[in-house]
């Protein structure tokens, strides 16, 4: 079962975001508070929206967390993946579920992309993207500011 996620789901949503880290090789960089992800899923202006898998037991399996985005090209929002997860000792096809609901939402509301960001050495989940029709976009390359150098450039 696919449903949206609700405030008593951050501490599993939590636990599956530590359990990602680990697996992408970066387990020091899951530093997300239960407040924080608490304010950005359910707070007074959510900034993210999460799906929850759950087993036919009520066992939370897995999960996608995503926010939008806007496409000046096409002139609507879309929908960007953050982050999908499902438990390594669970199949049953339930990352292919989550993504078929943001696949849902998107027709559903009007957008034009579903995108997301998979590391080049994951080649399981590049596997999987691609057998689903997604294609890489490989001639662009991600950028990003952190830390000191988005400190010195803001000031």
């Amino acid at each position: 079962m696919i449903r949206e996620a609700t405030p008593a789901d951050v501490p599993e949503i939590l636990a599956m975001i530590r359990e990602l880290a680990e697996y992408e090789k970066a387990p020091q960089e899951a530093r997300a508070t239960p407040e924080q992800v608490h304010a950005a899923l359910f707070g007074e202006r959510p900034g993210a929206y999460a799906h929850i898998a759950e087993a036919d037991d009520g066992e939370v399996v897995g999960f996608a967390l995503w926010f939008l985005n806007f496409s000046t090209w096409t002139g609507v929002q879309g929908l960007y993946l953050e982050d999908l997860f499902v438990r390594p000792d669970r199949g049953g096809g339930y990352g292919k579920a989550l993504l078929s609901e943001l696949a849902r939402i998107c027709g559903e509301r009007g957008y034009e992309r579903l995108e997301w960001s998979v590391l080049d050495w994951n080649a399981p989940s590049i596997s999987f993207y691609e057998a689903l029709g997604a294609r890489p976009q490989d001639e662009w390359t991600v950028y990003r500011l952190t830390g000191e150098a988005l400190k010195s450039l803001g000031s």
